[in-house]
Protein backbone atom coordinates (compact mmCIF):
# COMPACT_ATOMS: atom_id res chain seq x y z
CA UNK A 1 0.00 0.00 0.00
CA UNK A 2 1.35 3.39 -0.93
CA UNK A 3 1.48 5.85 1.91
CA UNK A 4 0.19 8.49 -0.56
CA UNK A 5 -2.88 6.55 -1.76
CA UNK A 6 -6.51 7.64 -1.24
CA UNK A 7 -7.46 8.27 2.41
CA UNK A 8 -8.96 5.32 4.30
CA UNK A 9 -11.11 6.65 7.17
CA UNK A 10 -11.66 4.21 10.04
CA UNK A 11 -13.99 4.21 13.02
CA UNK A 12 -13.49 2.51 16.39
CA UNK A 13 -16.36 1.85 18.78
CA UNK A 14 -16.60 0.21 22.19
CA UNK A 15 -15.12 -3.29 22.04
CA UNK A 16 -17.93 -5.91 21.80
CA UNK A 17 -16.19 -8.09 24.39
CA UNK A 18 -13.20 -7.90 26.76
CA UNK A 19 -9.87 -8.36 25.02
CA UNK A 20 -8.72 -11.92 25.65
CA UNK A 21 -6.52 -14.75 24.44
CA UNK A 22 -2.89 -14.83 23.27
CA UNK A 23 -1.46 -12.99 20.28
CA UNK A 24 1.81 -11.95 18.66
CA UNK A 25 2.61 -8.57 17.20
CA UNK A 26 4.86 -8.06 14.16
CA UNK A 27 8.64 -8.07 14.44
CA UNK A 28 10.48 -5.12 15.93
CA UNK A 29 10.80 -2.41 13.31
CA UNK A 30 14.09 -1.00 14.62
CA UNK A 31 15.74 -4.42 14.64
CA UNK A 32 14.25 -5.35 11.24
CA UNK A 33 15.75 -2.26 9.57
CA UNK A 34 19.14 -2.97 11.10
CA UNK A 35 19.11 -6.69 10.28
CA UNK A 36 18.74 -5.86 6.57
CA UNK A 37 21.41 -3.14 6.67
CA UNK A 38 24.01 -5.10 8.63
CA UNK A 39 23.28 -8.16 6.52
CA UNK A 40 24.06 -6.07 3.44
CA UNK A 41 27.40 -5.00 4.99
CA UNK A 42 28.43 -8.49 6.11
CA UNK A 43 30.44 -11.15 4.32
CA UNK A 44 28.27 -14.20 3.66
CA UNK A 45 24.53 -14.84 3.85
CA UNK A 46 22.41 -13.66 6.77
CA UNK A 47 19.20 -15.55 7.57
CA UNK A 48 16.48 -13.44 9.23
CA UNK A 49 13.37 -14.79 10.96
CA UNK A 50 10.43 -12.69 12.17
CA UNK A 51 11.22 -9.66 9.99
CA UNK A 52 8.53 -6.98 10.08
CA UNK A 53 7.00 -6.86 6.59
CA UNK A 54 5.48 -3.40 6.91
CA UNK A 55 6.06 -0.79 4.24
CA UNK A 56 8.87 0.99 6.13
CA UNK A 57 11.02 -2.14 6.33
CA UNK A 58 10.22 -3.17 2.77
CA UNK A 59 11.63 0.22 1.68
CA UNK A 60 14.88 -0.66 3.44
CA UNK A 61 14.97 -4.05 1.70
CA UNK A 62 14.49 -2.33 -1.69
CA UNK A 63 17.25 0.17 -0.89
CA UNK A 64 19.69 -2.60 0.03
CA UNK A 65 18.99 -4.26 -3.33
CA UNK A 66 19.66 -0.99 -5.16
CA UNK A 67 22.96 -0.72 -3.26
CA UNK A 68 24.10 -4.12 -4.52
CA UNK A 69 23.05 -6.63 -1.83
CA UNK A 70 20.98 -9.69 -2.73
CA UNK A 71 17.82 -9.65 -0.62
CA UNK A 72 15.27 -12.48 -0.94
CA UNK A 73 12.00 -13.20 0.85
CA UNK A 74 11.72 -16.91 1.63
CA UNK A 75 8.34 -16.92 3.40
CA UNK A 76 6.37 -15.10 6.10
CA UNK A 77 8.97 -13.11 8.03
CA UNK A 78 11.80 -15.27 6.63
CA UNK A 79 14.42 -13.39 4.59
CA UNK A 80 17.94 -13.97 3.30
CA UNK A 81 20.56 -11.26 2.66
CA UNK A 82 23.80 -11.91 0.75
CA UNK A 83 26.07 -9.06 1.80
CA UNK A 84 28.74 -7.01 0.04
CA UNK A 85 31.15 -6.50 2.93
CA UNK A 86 32.25 -3.23 4.55
CA UNK A 87 32.81 -0.60 1.87
CA UNK A 88 31.34 -2.87 -0.78
CA UNK A 89 28.00 -1.22 -1.52
CA UNK A 90 27.60 -0.06 -5.12
CA UNK A 91 26.17 3.11 -6.62
CA UNK A 92 22.38 2.82 -7.04
CA UNK A 93 20.97 3.14 -10.54
CA UNK A 94 17.76 4.75 -9.26
CA UNK A 95 16.51 7.05 -6.52
CA UNK A 96 16.22 5.51 -3.03
CA UNK A 97 12.58 6.07 -2.03
CA UNK A 98 12.21 5.66 1.73
CA UNK A 99 8.44 6.16 1.82
CA UNK A 100 7.40 7.20 5.34
CA UNK A 101 10.44 5.82 7.18
CA UNK A 102 12.55 8.38 9.00
CA UNK A 103 14.61 5.59 10.58
CA UNK A 104 15.55 4.13 7.21
CA UNK A 105 16.32 7.53 5.69
CA UNK A 106 18.59 8.66 8.52
CA UNK A 107 20.43 5.36 8.98
CA UNK A 108 21.00 4.96 5.24
CA UNK A 109 22.51 8.46 5.17
CA UNK A 110 25.17 6.97 7.45
CA UNK A 111 25.67 3.99 5.16
CA UNK A 112 26.04 6.21 2.09
CA UNK A 113 28.44 8.66 3.77
CA UNK A 114 31.14 6.01 4.10
CA UNK A 115 30.97 4.70 0.52
CA UNK A 116 32.51 6.40 -2.55
CA UNK A 117 29.27 6.64 -4.50
CA UNK A 118 26.55 9.10 -5.53
CA UNK A 119 22.93 8.59 -4.49
CA UNK A 120 19.66 10.48 -4.29
CA UNK A 121 17.08 9.82 -1.56
CA UNK A 122 13.44 10.87 -1.30
CA UNK A 123 10.31 9.89 0.59
CA UNK A 124 6.59 10.51 0.84
CA UNK A 125 5.05 13.91 1.61
CA UNK A 126 5.39 13.38 5.36
CA UNK A 127 9.04 12.32 5.22
CA UNK A 128 9.90 15.18 2.87
CA UNK A 129 8.86 17.58 5.64
CA UNK A 130 11.15 16.04 8.26
CA UNK A 131 14.58 17.58 8.99
CA UNK A 132 17.70 15.66 8.01
CA UNK A 133 20.33 18.21 9.09
CA UNK A 134 20.62 16.55 12.48
CA UNK A 135 22.15 13.60 10.58
CA UNK A 136 23.81 15.22 7.58
CA UNK A 137 25.68 17.85 9.64
CA UNK A 138 27.69 15.34 11.73
CA UNK A 139 28.08 12.96 8.78
CA UNK A 140 29.68 15.70 6.68
CA UNK A 141 32.74 15.41 8.97
CA UNK A 142 33.47 12.04 7.34
CA UNK A 143 34.16 13.88 4.08
CA UNK A 144 30.77 13.12 2.56
CA UNK A 145 28.85 15.90 0.79
CA UNK A 146 25.09 16.38 1.14
CA UNK A 147 22.75 18.58 -0.86
CA UNK A 148 19.19 19.02 0.43
CA UNK A 149 16.18 21.22 0.02
CA UNK A 150 15.87 24.30 2.20
CA UNK A 151 15.80 23.37 5.87
CA UNK A 152 17.79 20.18 5.28
CA UNK A 153 14.81 18.31 3.86
CA UNK A 154 14.42 15.55 1.27
CA UNK A 155 14.97 14.99 -1.60
CA UNK A 156 18.63 14.70 -0.71
CA UNK A 157 21.73 14.00 -2.79
CA UNK A 158 24.87 12.53 -1.26
CA UNK A 159 28.38 12.05 -2.54
CA UNK A 160 30.02 9.58 -0.19
CA UNK A 161 33.57 9.99 1.07
CA UNK A 162 36.35 8.25 -0.85
CA UNK A 163 38.52 8.14 2.26
CA UNK A 164 36.05 8.52 5.12
CA UNK A 165 37.26 9.96 8.40
CA UNK A 166 36.17 8.57 11.78
CA UNK A 167 33.72 10.71 13.73
CA UNK A 168 33.98 12.10 17.25
CA UNK A 169 30.51 13.52 17.85
CA UNK A 170 28.56 14.64 20.88
CA UNK A 171 24.82 14.48 20.23
CA UNK A 172 23.09 17.73 21.26
CA UNK A 173 19.82 15.78 21.73
CA UNK A 174 19.46 12.08 22.50
CA UNK A 175 18.59 10.28 19.25
CA UNK A 176 19.14 6.61 18.44
CA UNK A 177 18.78 7.43 14.75
CA UNK A 178 21.58 10.00 14.71
CA UNK A 179 23.82 7.79 16.87
CA UNK A 180 23.24 4.81 14.56
CA UNK A 181 23.91 6.86 11.42
CA UNK A 182 27.26 7.94 12.86
CA UNK A 183 28.17 4.34 13.75
CA UNK A 184 27.21 3.10 10.28
CA UNK A 185 29.43 5.75 8.69
CA UNK A 186 32.22 4.80 11.09
CA UNK A 187 32.23 1.21 9.86
CA UNK A 188 33.97 2.35 6.67
CA UNK A 189 36.48 4.66 8.36
CA UNK A 190 39.87 3.66 9.83
CA UNK A 191 40.42 4.25 13.51
CA UNK A 192 37.81 4.72 16.24
CA UNK A 193 34.44 6.43 15.77
CA UNK A 194 33.20 7.91 19.05
CA UNK A 195 29.66 9.06 19.82
CA UNK A 196 28.58 10.66 23.11
CA UNK A 197 24.85 10.72 23.88
CA UNK A 198 23.38 12.89 26.67
CA UNK A 199 20.75 10.26 27.56
CA UNK A 200 20.95 6.53 26.90
CA UNK A 201 18.93 5.66 23.78
CA UNK A 202 17.92 2.30 22.32
CA UNK A 203 21.04 0.26 21.67
CA UNK A 204 19.94 -2.14 18.93
CA UNK A 205 22.73 -0.94 16.64
CA UNK A 206 25.40 -1.64 19.26
CA UNK A 207 23.93 -5.07 20.03
CA UNK A 208 23.70 -6.03 16.37
CA UNK A 209 27.16 -4.72 15.52
CA UNK A 210 28.58 -7.07 18.16
CA UNK A 211 26.37 -9.89 16.87
CA UNK A 212 27.96 -9.44 13.42
CA UNK A 213 31.50 -9.33 14.83
CA UNK A 214 32.34 -5.62 15.28
CA UNK A 215 34.13 -4.32 18.36
CA UNK A 216 31.94 -1.83 20.23
CA UNK A 217 32.72 -0.36 23.65
CA UNK A 218 30.08 1.39 25.75
CA UNK A 219 30.75 3.36 28.94
CA UNK A 220 28.35 5.28 31.16
CA UNK A 221 28.78 9.07 31.27
CA UNK A 222 26.34 10.82 33.58
CA UNK A 223 22.82 9.99 32.37
CA UNK A 224 24.22 9.16 28.95
CA UNK A 225 26.88 6.96 27.38
CA UNK A 226 30.04 7.02 25.30
CA UNK A 227 30.05 4.54 22.40
CA UNK A 228 33.27 3.65 20.60
CA UNK A 229 33.42 1.58 17.40
CA UNK A 230 36.61 0.17 15.87
CA UNK A 231 36.41 1.01 12.18
CA UNK A 232 36.76 -1.22 9.13
CA UNK A 233 35.85 -4.51 10.83
CA UNK A 234 34.99 -7.59 8.80
CA UNK A 235 31.34 -8.15 9.59
CA UNK A 236 30.39 -11.82 9.35
CA UNK A 237 26.91 -13.00 8.39
CA UNK A 238 24.93 -14.06 11.45
CA UNK A 239 21.36 -15.34 11.92
CA UNK A 240 18.87 -12.83 13.33
CA UNK A 241 15.66 -13.70 15.21
CA UNK A 242 13.55 -10.53 15.36
CA UNK A 243 11.43 -10.27 18.54
CA UNK A 244 7.96 -8.71 18.61
CA UNK A 245 8.03 -4.92 18.49
CA UNK A 246 7.39 -3.38 21.92
CA UNK A 247 6.08 -0.24 20.22
CA UNK A 248 3.44 -2.37 18.47
CA UNK A 249 2.72 -4.37 21.63
CA UNK A 250 2.06 -1.06 23.39
CA UNK A 251 -1.25 -0.57 21.57
CA UNK A 252 -2.58 -3.94 22.71
CA UNK A 253 -1.22 -3.43 26.22
CA UNK A 254 -3.09 -0.16 26.68
CA UNK A 255 -6.23 -1.52 25.00
CA UNK A 256 -6.26 -4.43 27.47
CA UNK A 257 -5.77 -2.04 30.40
CA UNK A 258 -8.74 0.19 29.49
CA UNK A 259 -11.36 -2.16 27.97
CA UNK A 260 -13.45 -3.52 30.88
CA UNK A 261 -12.83 -7.14 31.86
CA UNK A 262 -9.86 -7.69 29.55
CA UNK A 263 -7.12 -10.26 30.15
CA UNK A 264 -4.63 -10.55 27.31
CA UNK A 265 -1.23 -12.15 26.72
CA UNK A 266 1.09 -10.62 24.11
CA UNK A 267 3.79 -13.16 23.32
CA UNK A 268 7.44 -12.82 22.28
CA UNK A 269 7.84 -9.08 22.92
CA UNK A 270 11.30 -7.49 22.83
CA UNK A 271 12.08 -6.15 26.31
CA UNK A 272 15.31 -4.24 25.76
CA UNK A 273 15.53 -2.01 28.87
CA UNK A 274 16.13 1.03 26.64
CA UNK A 275 12.75 0.40 24.96
CA UNK A 276 10.50 -0.42 27.92
CA UNK A 277 9.87 3.02 29.40
CA UNK A 278 6.17 2.71 28.58
CA UNK A 279 5.77 -0.56 30.47
CA UNK A 280 7.61 0.92 33.45
CA UNK A 281 5.31 3.96 33.37
CA UNK A 282 2.15 1.86 33.09
CA UNK A 283 3.20 -0.08 36.18
CA UNK A 284 3.65 3.23 38.01
CA UNK A 285 0.06 4.00 37.01
CA UNK A 286 -1.06 0.83 38.79
CA UNK A 287 -1.43 -1.32 35.69
CA UNK A 288 -1.60 -5.10 36.04
CA UNK A 289 1.30 -5.83 33.68
CA UNK A 290 3.66 -8.74 34.31
CA UNK A 291 6.24 -10.61 32.23
CA UNK A 292 6.19 -14.39 31.77
CA UNK A 293 8.63 -16.70 29.96
CA UNK A 294 11.51 -14.19 30.12
CA UNK A 295 14.49 -15.21 27.97
CA UNK A 296 17.28 -13.89 25.74
CA UNK A 297 17.32 -14.31 21.96
CA UNK A 298 20.05 -12.91 19.70
CA UNK A 299 21.39 -10.69 22.45
CA UNK A 300 17.99 -9.10 23.13
CA UNK A 301 15.74 -9.83 26.17
CA UNK A 302 12.32 -11.23 25.24
CA UNK A 303 9.19 -12.19 27.19
CA UNK A 304 5.39 -12.49 27.20
CA UNK A 305 3.32 -9.56 28.52
CA UNK A 306 0.37 -10.57 30.73
CA UNK A 307 -2.20 -7.76 31.05
CA UNK A 308 -5.42 -7.29 33.03
CA UNK A 309 -7.77 -4.33 32.93
CA UNK A 310 -7.96 -2.24 36.08
CA UNK A 311 -8.05 1.27 37.48
CA UNK A 312 -5.18 3.56 36.49
CA UNK A 313 -3.85 6.59 38.36
CA UNK A 314 -2.09 9.69 37.08
CA UNK A 315 1.67 9.74 36.70
CA UNK A 316 4.51 12.27 36.38
CA UNK A 317 6.95 11.03 33.71
CA UNK A 318 10.48 12.50 33.96
CA UNK A 319 12.19 13.88 30.86
CA UNK A 320 15.05 11.40 31.34
CA UNK A 321 12.69 8.55 30.44
CA UNK A 322 11.72 10.01 27.06
CA UNK A 323 14.43 8.23 24.99
CA UNK A 324 13.19 4.84 26.27
CA UNK A 325 9.61 5.52 25.13
CA UNK A 326 9.77 8.30 22.55
CA UNK A 327 7.41 6.47 20.15
CA UNK A 328 4.92 5.52 22.86
CA UNK A 329 3.72 8.90 24.14
CA UNK A 330 0.56 8.98 21.99
CA UNK A 331 -0.61 5.62 23.35
CA UNK A 332 0.52 6.54 26.88
CA UNK A 333 -1.68 9.64 26.55
CA UNK A 334 -4.61 7.30 25.83
CA UNK A 335 -3.92 5.45 29.08
CA UNK A 336 -3.59 8.76 30.94
CA UNK A 337 -6.95 9.88 29.55
CA UNK A 338 -8.55 6.97 31.46
CA UNK A 339 -6.55 7.50 34.68
CA UNK A 340 -7.63 9.34 37.81
CA UNK A 341 -5.93 12.71 38.09
CA UNK A 342 -3.67 14.85 35.92
CA UNK A 343 -0.61 13.23 34.34
CA UNK A 344 2.42 15.26 33.24
CA UNK A 345 4.83 14.07 30.54
CA UNK A 346 8.04 16.11 30.64
CA UNK A 347 10.63 16.94 27.99
CA UNK A 348 8.81 15.98 24.78
CA UNK A 349 10.55 18.36 22.37
CA UNK A 350 11.73 15.41 20.27
CA UNK A 351 8.09 14.60 19.45
CA UNK A 352 7.88 17.74 17.33
CA UNK A 353 10.14 16.17 14.66
CA UNK A 354 8.71 12.65 14.39
CA UNK A 355 6.46 11.51 11.49
CA UNK A 356 4.36 14.52 12.41
CA UNK A 357 4.44 17.08 15.19
CA UNK A 358 3.36 14.33 17.58
CA UNK A 359 3.15 16.67 20.53
CA UNK A 360 0.40 18.83 19.03
CA UNK A 361 -1.07 15.79 17.24
CA UNK A 362 -1.44 13.86 20.50
CA UNK A 363 -3.04 16.86 22.19
CA UNK A 364 -5.52 17.21 19.31
CA UNK A 365 -6.30 13.49 19.49
CA UNK A 366 -7.30 13.75 23.16
CA UNK A 367 -9.27 16.95 22.63
CA UNK A 368 -11.27 15.23 19.88
CA UNK A 369 -12.33 12.69 22.52
CA UNK A 370 -13.38 15.36 25.01
CA UNK A 371 -10.29 14.98 27.22
CA UNK A 372 -8.73 18.14 28.64
CA UNK A 373 -5.05 18.47 27.73
CA UNK A 374 -2.47 21.26 28.02
CA UNK A 375 0.93 21.78 26.39
CA UNK A 376 3.35 23.88 28.42
CA UNK A 377 6.62 24.28 26.52
CA UNK A 378 7.84 20.72 25.94
CA UNK A 379 5.55 19.23 28.63
CA UNK A 380 2.09 17.73 28.17
CA UNK A 381 -0.54 17.57 30.92
CA UNK A 382 -3.41 15.12 30.48
CA UNK A 383 -6.43 15.50 32.76
CA UNK A 384 -7.69 11.96 33.11
CA UNK A 385 -11.40 11.18 33.28
CA UNK A 386 -11.02 8.25 35.68
CA UNK A 387 -12.98 6.10 33.24
CA UNK A 388 -14.38 6.20 29.70
CA UNK A 389 -13.83 9.49 27.89
CA UNK A 390 -16.73 11.04 25.95
CA UNK A 391 -15.31 10.30 22.46
CA UNK A 392 -17.25 11.12 19.32
CA UNK A 393 -14.57 13.15 17.56
CA UNK A 394 -12.66 13.04 14.27
CA UNK A 395 -8.85 12.79 14.52
CA UNK A 396 -6.53 14.16 11.83
CA UNK A 397 -3.75 11.57 11.67
CA UNK A 398 -1.23 13.86 9.90
CA UNK A 399 0.10 10.84 7.96
CA UNK A 400 1.31 9.38 11.29
CA UNK A 401 0.68 5.68 11.92
CA UNK A 402 1.14 5.93 15.70
CA UNK A 403 -1.40 8.73 16.05
CA UNK A 404 -3.82 6.67 13.93
CA UNK A 405 -3.47 3.50 16.03
CA UNK A 406 -3.62 5.43 19.31
CA UNK A 407 -6.87 7.11 18.31
CA UNK A 408 -8.40 3.75 17.39
CA UNK A 409 -7.38 2.23 20.72
CA UNK A 410 -8.95 5.21 22.48
CA UNK A 411 -12.19 4.55 20.58
CA UNK A 412 -12.41 1.01 21.98
CA UNK A 413 -13.25 2.45 25.40
CA UNK A 414 -14.92 5.84 24.77
CA UNK A 415 -18.66 6.38 25.22
CA UNK A 416 -19.07 7.42 21.57
CA UNK A 417 -17.02 6.09 18.61
CA UNK A 418 -13.80 7.75 17.46
CA UNK A 419 -13.05 8.31 13.76
CA UNK A 420 -9.70 8.88 12.06
CA UNK A 421 -9.37 10.60 8.71
CA UNK A 422 -6.93 8.04 7.30
CA UNK A 423 -5.75 4.60 8.45
CA UNK A 424 -3.68 3.81 5.37
CA UNK A 425 -0.40 4.75 7.08
CA UNK A 426 -0.84 2.00 9.67
CA UNK A 427 0.61 -0.39 7.08
CA UNK A 428 4.01 1.27 7.42
CA UNK A 429 4.56 -0.48 10.75
CA UNK A 430 1.64 -2.83 11.48
CA UNK A 431 -0.17 -4.17 8.39
CA UNK A 432 -2.68 -6.39 10.29
CA UNK A 433 -3.37 -4.05 13.21
CA UNK A 434 -7.10 -3.75 12.57
CA UNK A 435 -7.66 -7.48 12.02
CA UNK A 436 -5.63 -8.49 15.06
CA UNK A 437 -7.36 -5.96 17.32
CA UNK A 438 -10.80 -7.08 16.14
CA UNK A 439 -9.94 -10.71 16.82
CA UNK A 440 -8.71 -9.85 20.32
CA UNK A 441 -11.91 -7.85 20.95
CA UNK A 442 -14.17 -10.74 19.93
CA UNK A 443 -15.77 -8.98 16.97
CA UNK A 444 -15.74 -5.88 14.79
CA UNK A 445 -14.70 -2.90 16.88
CA UNK A 446 -12.71 -1.10 14.14
CA UNK A 447 -14.14 -0.76 10.63
CA UNK A 448 -14.19 1.52 7.61
CA UNK A 449 -15.91 4.83 8.32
Amino acid sequence: MSSESAPQPLRARAAPAPLSGRLRVPGDKSISHRALMFGALAIGTTEIQGLLEGEDVLRTAAAMRLLGATVDRLGDGAWRVAGRGIGGLTEPADVLDMGNSGTAARLICGLLAGHPLFAVMTGDASLRRRPMKRVTDPLAATGARFLTREGGRLPLAVEGARNPLPLDYRLPVASAQVKSACLLAGLCAPGVTRVVEPEATRDHSENMLRHFGATVRVAAKGHGRVIELDGQPELRAAPVQVPGDPSSAAFFAVAALIVPGSRLVVENVGLNPLRTGLFETLREMGASLTVANARTEGGEPVGDLVLRQGELRAVDVPAARAPAMIDEYPILAVAAAHARGASRFRGLGELRVKESDRLSGTAALLEAAGVKVEVEGDDMIVHGTGGPAPGGGLVATQMDHRLAMSALVLGLATRAPMTIDDGGFIATSFPDFVGLMNRAAGGTAIEAA
